[in-house]
């Protein structure tokens, strides 16, 4: 037998089974999800999910509503929005968006594959002032929610405007960022429109990663129906506040009684032993959420939205005031922040704000020392429930580059109230001076 032969019988059916498998990844095919699988997707917030396309386009399609946020979404007591969905059986269903570390440019890239399917339709963002660190977002976190795919839509419908370069700018600060993407980031970057080989290159890259959403997008749901059925049965059977109030008393009066801060037990237990407790008294007295590169990774966000002509609703938490008493954290300075905030979108015409950031010191209010807890779920739906009823219509924003500036980033901004009361012209009139 010939070498030749030999090495054909040996390495033959691996180059056959390798041609196999890029021929049916670049082949368009096509899939459909059941219901029940998009029902599992919509509450699993896996990091696989977030970065396809192809699951979260079919559901927005079905009537699923996106709940962007971060940590916060994971914390699924009886009154978290995907339980009393089901338990009042409203005419949406949250489809929940992010994780520990999801902030507002992993969520920019992440909304790249649905800009079709929420034209004209509504979200929900839950804002963490926690967010806007100096720095933003963390680049390790980034790594958890970076797609390939989105990267990819995103570079193949990029524009020379300050959107895009500002973008581009960002995800190349990312190590993630690598290969043919990173060469075509640093196009957009400088304005200059892809090569014919890098479109060509691309194209088939995401055509590939298309194929793989579709075939891969249903493994390692985290199934949590169950949890939700289970939660339900704690709620009352009829609709009210009183009623979801008392509820939220009893479970938290429950779930708090290991501490003095109002935070979950277990949270207490496992995150905060004495030793950490005892570092991180006063360790936050140098905190500042009022200068920050997130300013303007969240005006991408909002730019994403206004293409869409999205109807938005922000809501805007509390932190655990307990527990900002304690580590120095300034109430002050953590306003200023929330009104920064504010005059953001509302110098743009983003105008639906749910402003829980005062209600830090209600008990019962957060359920560990920055997250929403059981009363901060019930004053969260009474924001969503009216939202979601109300008559949608195609909402035009004014944006405005200015919010990509650096020195928007590190402007410390001085109004706690003031910036709600101006009217729209004299923002609009503002913004232009700048």
């Amino acid at each position: 037998m010939s070498n030749k032969r030999r090495l054909w019988q040996i390495f033959g059916p691996v180059l056959c089974a390798f041609i196999l498998l890029l021929v049916v990844f670049l082949l368009p095919w096509e899939r459909t999800f059941s219901k029940e699988s998009l029902y599992e997707a919509a509450a699993s917030q896996t990091t696989t999910v977030f970065k396809g396309s192809k699951m979260k386009q079919e559901a927005y399609d079905d009537g699923y509503v996106p709940f962007y946020g971060s940590s916060e979404l994971s914390r699924m007591d009886p009154l978290h929005p995907s339980v009393l969905a089901e338990k009042y059986h409203r005419s949406y269903r949250p489809f929940l968006l992010g994780g520990p570390g999801s902030q507002s440019l992993a969520q920019y890239l992440g909304m790249q594959g649905t800009a079709k399917q929420l034209k004209d339709k509504k979200a929900v963002v839950i804002i963490s002032p926690q967010w806007f660190t100096k720095k933003g977002q963390d680049p390790n976190a980034f790594t958890m929610y970076y797609s390939p795919l989105q990267a990819c839509n995103f570079l193949l419908s990029a524009k020379n405007n300050k959107t895009d370069r500002y973008a581009a700018e960002r995800f190349l600060e990312m190590p993630e960022v690598k290969g043919e993407i990173k060469s075509g980031m640093r196009s957009v970057a400088k304005g200059e429109k892809l090569t014919s080989t890098q479109k060509f290159i691309l194209e088939n890259r995401r055509r590939m990663l298309n194929n793989e959403d579709k075939f891969f997008s249903t493994f390692q749901l985290r199934n949590r129906v169950e949890k939700i059925h289970k939660k339900t049965k704690l709620l009352p059977n009829t609709y009210s506040v009183a009623a979801l109030d008392k509820v939220a008393d009893q479970q938290a009066a429950e779930h708090t009684n290991s501490n003095d801060f109002g935070i979950d037990n277990n949270f207490f237990r496992l995150r905060l032993p004495k030793k950490t407790l005892k570092r991180l008294k006063g360790s936050q007295r140098n905190f500042d959420y009022t200068k920050s590169v997130e300013y303007s990774d969240f005006q991408l966000m909002l730019e994403q939205f206004a293409k869409q002509h999205t109807n938005v609703l922000f809501i805007i938490p509390a932190i655990n005031e307990k527990w900002s008493d304690y580590t120095g954290l300034s109430q002050p300075m953590y306003q200023r922040s929330v009104s920064k905030i504010k005059y953001q979108l509302t110098s743009q015409g983003f105008d639906n704000i749910t402003d829980l950031s005062r209600q830090g010191n209600r008990k019962y209010f957060m359920e560990d020392t920055i997250h929403l807890g059981w009363r901060g779920w019930v004053a969260f739906d009474r924001a969503v429930k009216p939202f979601m009823k109300k008559a949608n219509k195609p909402y035009n924003y004014s944006m405005h580059d200015y919010f990509y500036s650096r020195k928007w980033q590190i402007k410390p901004y001085a109004s706690p109230t003031g910036v709600t009361d101006q009217n729209k012209t004299n923002k609009k009139d503002s913004l232009k001076a700048k």
